[in-house]
């Protein structure tokens, strides 16, 4: 008994009617609906926000040009003799290891930290868990800043001040981040070990810090590179370093000098994230 075949004029009809029946729609009712709620939410928000806060908009057209015209009058030329003093210098060296301890203690309590504040390996979901998520969000909430001027308050003027609060920055910053990697692991490693009678302490070094070496790796570049980068400001508060210098010439209007220090940081920052890239780079290489 032999099949019936089909035409290929006739594939193409049945195609052709398949197409004008099926409707492909990227959001259906009730979806499309609140898609444009919530653009339309986020619209009225944005002009009410400008509204409420007199913002004037008309002002905005011209705003590079009085920039530009101020940076010329004010900043130009920057007094490069400045910062070239060895008084100066010493001030970049005290940024930069001002930022190196702020980030190597902040990475020191980041990794009992991570470990207490990941839900699939903390030692009590009821009590160490909220409590390390506590202390790495009030970390986290507070800005650098607002931590330096608590604590040349409470210390005095000096680097331990700044040292403390890029501590507390960093131990913030960076504990979110490898939290999170941890409660990303591959469970299988972990669970074999558990079998074997494995401790909570030898899971940690030999199940999961093995997954994470290379995250915790970019996560300390990346806290590094921002760590300097406050550090050459949180000075302005009163904890030392390159900020220090141009709170002083802020308050002095010298406006060329300041012009200078802020090439300077940007110089620096530049260096910074140069050295960065290219040790995420290498990290990269390393999976």
């Amino acid at each position: 008994m032999s099949t019936p075949t089909m035409s290929p004029q006739d594939s193409r009809h049945i195609a052709k009617d398949a197409q004008s029946t099926l409707q492909w729609r990227r959001f259906k009712f009730p979806g499309s609906l609140i898609r444009y709620a919530v653009w339309l939410s986020v619209f009225v928000f944005l002009a009410y926000s400008v509204e409420y806060l007199e913002i004037p908009l008309e002002r905005l057209l011209g705003i590079f040009g009085r920039m530009g015209a101020t940076l010329a009058n004010r900043y130009y030329p920057p007094d490069m003799e400045y910062i070239m003093d060895a008084d100066y210098m010493r001030y970049v060296v005290e940024t930069i290891q001002m930022a190196y301890l702020g980030a190597l203690f902040g990475l020191v309590a980041t990794v009992p930290l991570g470990w207490f504040a990941s839900y699939n390996m903390t030692p009590s979901r009821c009590f160490v868990y909220p409590v390390a998520r506590l202390v790495t969000m009030s970390c986290r909430a507070v800005h650098e800043m607002i931590f330096a001027i608590i604590f040349v308050a409470i210390l005095g003027y000096g680097m331990l001040p700044g040292v403390l609060a890029l501590t507390f920055f960093c131990t913030g910053f960076a504990g979110k981040l490898f939290a999170e990697e941890i409660e990303a692991i591959d469970i299988g490693p972990v669970e074999a070990m558990r079998a074997t009678g494995a401790n909570l302490f030898q899971i940690m070094v030999f199940g999961v810090f093995p997954q994470v070496r290379v995250a915790f790796t970019g996560i300390a570049i990346y806290t590094w590179d921002v760590a300097f980068r406050a550090a050459t400001v949180v000075g302005f508060f009163g904890a030392g370093g390159m900020g220090w210098y141009l709170k002083r010439n802020v308050l002095q209007i010298e406006s060329e000098r300041v012009a200078a220090i802020l090439v300077s940081i940007i110089i620096l920052v530049f260096i910074s994230e140069m050295l960065s890239a290219w040790a995420r780079n290498t990290v990269m290489k390393m999976k």
